[in-house]
């Protein structure tokens, strides 16, 4: 294990809450209610698709300009929401500090935007990631595995070197389809087991030892087990 590489919202903060926010304002504005199954359906997405599965989902006509500015609307507003302080998921801030403390490199690789992720790394901290990857500097944002391909080539390591830490079935894909062997880490939705991912239930679960042995038997293909 080089490297880990990190998933922003619902991983290391559990801003996944805030975008909770934006979208059911959305929907109320247009005197709808937010359907579980749809809000699902948009964790983890990149924002050009979690605006298409919105548009479909309320019957509004896919005008390229108004999708741009309904996207504008809710970076906006979540930025707003992101001032008052991102809450830490279980565990996130402990592994960041004693990875930090091993000199073991990281990357933050999000699907927002960069000047939302700058506005959450005050909260966060900088000093945590070698290099930060933005789902708006990537032909494609997850699950297409644009950003881990960057992250890691920006690191200088293989993606296959590199341990992904994600919480949504988009962001667990890109990274698998990236070479990367992926801890999952489920927050508001259930990501499906496959031979190149492990589940725990929180990060309060693990320390380097463990992301060190997780990655060793992922990469030789043992696949899930209890966790």
């Amino acid at each position: 294990m080089r490297a880990v590489l990190w998933d922003m919202d619902g991983t290391l903060v559990d801003s996944e809450k805030l975008w909770d926010v934006a979208i059911n304002e959305l929907y109320r504005r247009r005197g709808r209610v937010l359907a579980p199954e749809v809000r699902g359906a948009t964790v983890g997405g990149s924002a050009d698709g979690v605006i298409r599965i919105v548009f479909d989902d309320l019957g509004l006509d896919p005008n390229p300009e108004h999708m741009a500015e309904v996207a504008d609307w809710m970076h906006d507003y979540v930025g707003e929401l992101f001032t008052t302080g991102l809450p830490w998921c279980p565990g996130a801030r402990e592994l960041l500090d004693a990875l930090l403390a091993a000199d073991v490199p990281m990357a933050l690789v999000t699907n927002t935007r960069r000047a939302l992720t700058e506005n959450a790394l005050n909260s966060i901290g900088r000093q945590y990631f070698s290099v930060t990857v933005c789902g708006d500097e990537v032909p494609a944002g997850k699950p297409a595995p644009d950003v881990y391909l960057r992250a890691a080539e920006l690191l200088d390591f293989g993606a296959g070197d590199c341990l992904a830490i994600e919480d949504s079935i988009a962001g667990t894909a890109a990274a698998e389809d990236a070479g990367c062997p992926v801890l999952v880490v489920p927050n508001d939705v259930e990501v499906p087991i496959t031979p190149r991912r492990r589940h725990v239930s929180s990060l309060t679960q693990v320390g380097i030892p463990q992301l060190r042995e997780i990655y060793a038997e992922l990469q030789l293909g043992l696949g899930e087990r209890s966790a």
